[in-house]
């Protein structure tokens, strides 16, 4: 905005139940400092109430952070971020929230199925089935914000692969483990939490071979199945890892488009993408909004 005032989300927890005709009285763990612009309120399956607070201050634009690690990370399943950095490679595993809390949620939900349609007891136990679901979010919610915030913490430039989950999601083996990943709002995370530090978040070619190119001597290998986790380079002889030699040559990928401002060089010469291919892009912040500097909601239990 001309005025210089920005438009930015709190979160604030509120224990009370909630009453439509009666004061509310919160417990506000953090104070909203602005003007208060609009006040959305919505209630979750559980039978929570959210209310969103949007609302006007003074801001800064942030600088552009010109020091710290350039990481390139490699997303998967088995580890959930494989992340290199230049001198050393850091896996993250996958905590596979959905999988710790199967056993449970299949059992409550098989109780939920026995209960007589339209009854006071199927409305009252959808509630406990809800509550599991919103169990797992959170957990998801709170190991993505942390990671991230991680990440960015020390970091300049991040890099990753511009993957096509909704394509991905279609193989019927791996969609459940691809959907518990949440790869697309990991992204977001990192975008918004980037923008608002003066850093930058670099998305390469979803095309780019980087599990089948030697990061020591740019060779490509011809094949290379998902059941391979190492593999030898027939022209150099370098012992690779699959998913920590993905994520060097993404960060390589990546230096590379940084240098040529934003066009991307294949690591081998050539063009490594289809023509109906997605390009690589430099992401300062998310797609569809633009990244909120505090996200703050208001929440109360009870009906």
């Amino acid at each position: 905005m001309n005025c210089g005032k920005t438009n930015r989300f709190c979160r604030i927890s509120v224990l009370n139940a909630f009453q439509t005709q009666s004061e509310l009285s919160s417990k506000i763990h953090r104070a909203v400092e602005g003007k208060i612009k609009t006040v959305t309120v919505s209630k979750t399956p559980s039978g929570k109430y959210l209310a969103f607070i949007l609302i006007e201050r003074e801001g800064e634009n942030p600088t552009t952070v010109s020091e710290g690690n350039i990481y390139g990370i490699d997303l998967g399943i088995k580890h959930f971020a494989v992340v290199a950095d230049g001198k050393k490679v850091s896996k993250y595993d996958n905590p596979r929230h959905l999988a710790k809390h199967e056993k449970n949620l299949k059992r409550k939900q098989k109780k939920l199925a026995h209960k007589q349609k339209g009854s006071k007891s199927r409305q009252k136990y959808r509630k406990v089935v809800a509550k599991v679901y919103e169990r797992i979010s959170n957990s998801r919610q709170d190991f993505l914000h942390k990671l991230s915030h991680k990440l960015v913490s020390d970091s300049q430039v991040v890099i990753i692969e511009n993957l096509h989950v909704k394509g991905m999601v279609r193989n019927h083996k791996l969609a459940k483990a691809i959907s518990d990943c949440a790869w697309g709002t990991f992204t977001n995370f990192l975008a918004y939490k980037l923008e608002r530090k003066g850093a930058k978040l670099v998305e390469i070619d979803r095309w780019f071979p980087s599990s089948k190119l030697c990061s020591n001597c740019f060779c490509q290998a011809s094949e290379m199945p998902l059941d391979v986790r190492e593999w030898t380079c027939h022209h150099c002889g370098t012992r690779h890892d699959r998913d920590g030699n993905a994520a060097t040559n993404i960060r390589a990928e990546g230096l590379r488009m940084l240098k040529t401002d934003g066009s991307a060089v294949s690591a081998v010469g050539g063009e490594v993408r289809p023509s109906w291919g997605r390009k690589s892009v430099l992401r300062h912040s998310p797609v569809i909004t633009e990244a909120p500097a505090l996200c703050v909601v208001l929440q109360v239990s009870g009906e």
